[in-house]
């Protein structure tokens, strides 16, 4: 066993089950619009140990959040389509009566969400927001309930807590509201704690503040958390396994350090390449992922990244590949080419010289005028053009 596996074991409290805290198996979630159905959440599958961390990464529209809501039955409404498994300490979640869920929101599993400014009530003073949980779960009395919540804003570092307790959200900084919105959440202590871009429109030093603070609290209270974000900067020193879903599904899951040193995807890769860098001098051009994030109604056919990646070859653009292990280890990718192999590494070199924009972009740095046009088109035709051209060579 790892040290980091051996430190751990001694924090486990004692009595409490071996298996997973959490097991989703082919999750998925659609929802019906008068375009047509959005696959959101198309396939996904994770298992969740007690106290450990799993980073969900991914672009604004890859089914992060809505993979997050639908483990906790927040996605309402007739037009949602859901189906799959999710099992909490061995109950299936999407087996539950909707009336039941409220019993296990606050106690069970809790969320903080992207924008404390929409998720706190306005017109509602901060210690009714934080008491309610408290009440309505554990039958306290209104002074007991107070007392309980002043403890919970001091735990979670806002100054002046008895004062902060008559305040309105609009009253406070960004920074105070997100750490209300963790306080109301760990109100009943749950076992499970979703953050969702918890640190979204925060200035950097107080995003630090507010990671360290969720971190802090996950140990004090051996809670196992799903961290959705889409900087993997953020989850780099503060998840133990880290899962990168594109378009609704999963496309490369590891141990952290693993993905880190090995990353096998080209999406994860970009995603890494797009990360600003100290070390860059001032007014550095960042490195963008060429194109946009595909239509969920009608996506391409094979592999949904194909259309924006550098490594892209014919069978990418006609089959999509399955998730498959690494051999020996935790890791898992969904690629027929992937980084770091002598396939893909011919593949890139192949693009590149057919100008295929992706790839022109990653050596060069910047931004072609292809990339202002249909670039799944473009991106097609290229490689095409090179695949036929390197059979030319071989006949």
């Amino acid at each position: 066993m790892a040290k980091s596996d051996t430190k751990t074991a001694r924090l486990v409290p004692p009595g409490l089950p071996n298996e997973p805290l959490l097991q989703v198996k082919d999750l998925k979630t659609h929802f019906q619009v008068p375009a047509g159905i959005v696959r959101a959440v198309n396939g996904v599958s994770l298992t969740l140990d007690r106290g450990k961390t799993l980073g969900v990464v991914g672009e604004s529209g890859s089914g992060k959040t809505v993979l997050a809501r639908s483990i906790m039955r927040l996605n309402l409404g007739d037009h949602v389509i859901a189906s799959g498994s999710a099992k909490f300490e061995g109950k299936e979640l999407l087996d539950i009566p909707m009336s039941d869920m409220p019993d296990l929101w606050g106690v069970e599993m809790a969320m903080v969400f992207q924008d404390p400014m929409t998720s706190l009530n306005p017109v509602v003073k901060i210690g009714r927001q934080v008491t309610e949980h408290i009440r309505h779960h554990h039958g306290t009395s209104k002074s007991d309930a107070k007392d309980a919540a002043i403890a919970l804003l001091k735990s979670v570092r806002i100054p002046e807590a008895e004062a902060r307790f008559n305040a309105y959200p609009h009253e406070l900084s960004g920074g105070m509201r997100q750490r209300v919105s963790i306080a109301i959440a760990l109100a009943c202590g749950p076992k499970l704690l979703f953050a969702d871009e918890p640190t979204t429109a925060l200035d950097v030093t107080v995003q630090h503040s507010i990671l360290n603070l969720l971190a802090q609290q996950q140990r004090e209270r051996y809670m196992a958390m799903i961290m959705v974000t889409h900087d993997l900067g953020v989850v780099a020193g503060r998840a133990d396994e880290i899962m990168v879903m594109y378009a609704g599904k999963v496309v490369e899951r590891a141990p952290t350090k693993t993905l880190f040193e090995d990353m096998r995807h080209p999406y994860t890769e970009a995603l890494m390449r797009s990360i600003p860098k100290v070390s860059e001098r001032s007014h550095t051009r960042l490195s963008a992922i060429a194109g946009r994030p595909p239509d969920l109604i009608n996506p391409p056919n094979g592999c949904s990244f194909s259309p924006r990646c550098a490594y892209a070859g014919p069978r990418c653009f006609e089959e999509a590949p399955p998730l498959v292990d690494v051999p020996g280890s935790d890791h898992q990718f969904a690629c027929w080419l992937p980084v770091g192999s002598e396939e893909g590494k011919e593949a890139f070199e192949r693009n590149l010289a057919a100008r295929v924009p992706q790839a022109v972009a990653i050596a060069e740095g910047r931004v072609t005028e292809d990339l202002t046009g249909d670039l799944e088109q473009a991106a097609a035709e290229a490689v095409a053009e090179a695949a036929a051209a390197e059979e030319a060579e071989g006949t």
